[in-house]
């Protein structure tokens, strides 16, 4: 089973993702494409822009390409477009869009992680709260618009492990 964790920042998406993968040892997990990319010398701007979004779309479509089964995405295409959009909601997508929704169609399970109300994770200023409460606005819209079996989770971290845990 391949599992696609989306959200926008500061929501638990990578504290759930280690916590299913310490649920499921047979399973992989791909780390954010911010990171991986970050570690392989991409240099991203102070805040992050269009460019280095699309370049970070484009590895998390890479990623489920090249997965197998049993892995876990912390962070897919879904989520990195919607920021794409927030961030410029202007910019013709259309074509990346589709691409999301063909690419989640190789993933069984899709996992939104959304703002909670109230809010579980402090979201200070630096760390662009405007720009979070408009990508989970987004996802939310987004979400039902891709033929895959998807959970909203929420709670604690355990609750939410559980959540999905017992759909597989």
């Amino acid at each position: 089973m391949k599992i696609a964790i989306a959200g926008a920042h500061r929501v638990g998406k990578t504290t759930l993702a280690e916590e299913l993968a310490a649920s499921l040892p047979t399973y992989t997990l791909y780390k954010e494409p911010y990171y991986e990319l970050e570690e392989s010398g991409y240099e991203f701007s102070d805040i992050p822009d269009i460019e280095d979004f699309i370049q970070q779309f484009h590895y998390s479509v890479q990623q489920i390409e090249r997965s197998e089964d049993n892995t876990i995405f912390d962070r897919c295409p879904i989520d990195i477009l919607s920021y794409i959009h927030a961030i410029d909601p202007g910019k013709n997508i259309q074509t990346l869009f589709e691409t999301a929704r063909e690419i989640i169609t190789g993933t069984d399970l899709l996992v939104f992680v959304p703002v909670e109300t109230p809010d579980l994770i402090d979201c200070p200023r630096s760390d662009l709260p405007r720009l979070r409460s408009k990508v989970n606005e987004i996802l939310s819209e987004w979400i039902g618009d891709f033929d895959i079996a998807t959970v909203e989770v929420s709670g604690s971290v355990i609750h939410r492990r559980d959540q999905v845990l017992s759909l597989l």
